[in-house]
């Protein structure tokens, strides 16, 4: 008799294959998230556009003098121009369904077997780490410029996919989720870099104030979670002034306000109380509000946030020739086109080959490579980044946008050059998503991954 003990399984850890198709009802959450942020990524171009031709247009003057307006409440540190207010207020909901997402993600979504979650969230991190010192490199020698180390490296997710839609890809819902997990992960190491490297002259006492409302409003979301989920006129009376001041408070702390977004997304639950009927009864309270504040985030304020900031005076050929030979400039733009796919795909491909896990059979290396480069797209996190290292307004600001949006634009043409070669391969993934052979509403394949 062999007693010899089996081999051990070298994918226990990470699975016998990397960026599986996940559960049926998770596709179909990220399936309804990408479809409105479809919409949201459309808004957010043309808002980008249109800032663009206004600022360099004769009445180039009238969009400054309207970005530049100021109104708030002094007193409070709340007398803000109007792109601040864009930057600051808007985007925190922006952030506030970031922090949703990601507690959602870790508590109840797939991502909270680490199985799965390991390879997303890693290449996630390496195309984070990639671009950043790609750009640090770049700007060596300036330790002015070497403060915009953090501008390229952030995803937008909502722009990738609006690039997409327009290119008519239909990626199989594996790469669907890997796209929309690098971007979520990517928003949280870019909030953590914010409230760390870039919150500035931080006061104590409105800090630890905030704690305050941001204490109420958690114990009372996770408290009445059931009523607030079925009456949300009450949210907006409670939930929604508690915000404000928790908002307001972090604002005047001088960390950066948008993480009190992050917080107050963390302090909504997930799950949804026994009494009603355990998750599987419907979605929690979080996926109540996500649904609620999407439209807003993706309709009104990431491209209200896009055409305060995106609106730069390029200045002719020389005025681009200029901004482009300036190395802030050039640093994004090699971080985000070389050094997000290099991070994204070395990241990957170490951890398929260290663990010989194989990738989903729904697609191939050349999918993930066209991800990735998609990833190079970034914008709203990017210009918010590079405002904050340079200052609204200065010409390294100037000439970072420039970057942004002309890496953004590269990496958009190139990743529709790979990905729109294997539409067709796509078309045959889609339709074999959708073969439910039993007619028991769950398609087939997802049953044969369980």
């Amino acid at each position: 008799m062999n007693s010899t003990p089996p081999a051990p399984n070298r994918n226990k850890f990470f699975g016998s294959t990397v960026f599986s198709r996940g559960s049926y009802a998770e596709a179909l959450r990220i399936g309804e998230i990408l479809r409105k942020e479809t919409v949201g990524g459309t808004l957010l171009v043309a808002a980008a556009v249109a800032a663009l031709i206004w600022a360099n247009s004769p009445a180039s003057d009238s969009y400054f003098a309207l970005r530049d307006f100021k109104l708030g409440y002094g007193p409070w540190h709340l007398e803000l121009s109007l792109g601040a207010w864009a930057a600051d207020g808007l985007l925190a909901i922006f952030f506030f369904l970031v922090g949703l997402e990601l507690k959602r993600e870790f508590v109840a979504g797939d991502l909270r077997q680490i199985s799965k979650s390991i390879v997303p969230v890693a290449a996630a991190v390496g195309g984070v780490a990639v671009p950043a010192v790609i750009y640090a490199v770049v700007n060596a020698a300036s330790p002015e410029t070497l403060r915009g180390w953090a501008t390229p490296t952030a995803t937008d997710i909502a722009f990738a996919v609006a690039v997409l839609a327009i290119i008519g890809s239909h990626l199989p819902s594996a790469l669907r989720i890997f796209l929309l997990t690098l971007a979520v992960v990517d928003d949280l190491i870019a909030i953590t870099i914010i409230a760390f490297f870039y919150s500035t002259n931080i006061q104590v006492t409105p800090l630890l104030l905030a704690l305050i409302p941001l204490a109420i409003y958690t114990f009372l979301a996770q408290k009445y979670r059931r009523f607030f989920g079925r009456h949300a006129a009450a949210a907006w009376l409670i939930l929604l002034p508690l915000g404000a001041v928790t908002w307001s408070l972090v604002h005047a702390s001088g960390i950066h306000a948008t993480v009190a977004g992050v917080l107050l997304g963390f302090g909504i639950p997930v799950i949804r109380s026994q009494a009603s009927g355990g998750p599987e009864a419907g979605p929690g309270l979080a996926g109540i509000f996500e649904h609620r504040f999407r439209p807003i985030s993706a309709g009104v304020a990431v491209p209200i946030f896009a055409f305060f900031s995106a609106g730069v005076a390029v200045g002719g050929w020389d005025g681009l020739g200029s901004a482009l030979a300036d190395p802030v400039a050039l640093g994004i733009i090699l971080g985000l086109v070389l050094g997000k796919p290099i991070g994204i795909m070395g990241t990957t491909w170490v951890l398929t080959k260290a663990t010989r896990a194989s990738l989903d059979s729904s697609f191939k290396w050349i999918d993930v490579f066209g991800v990735a480069l998609l990833a190079g797209i970034g914008f709203t996190v990017s210009l918010l980044v590079a405002e904050l290292s340079f200052g609204h307004g200065s010409l390294h600001d100037d000439h970072a946008k420039v970057g942004i949006l002309g890496a953004s634009l590269i990496a958009a043409l190139l990743a529709t050059a790979v990905l729109r070669t294997r539409n067709r391969h796509y078309r045959v993934a889609e339709e074999l998503e959708k073969v439910d052979s039993d007619h028991d509403g769950v398609p087939d394949v997802y049953q044969e991954r369980a």
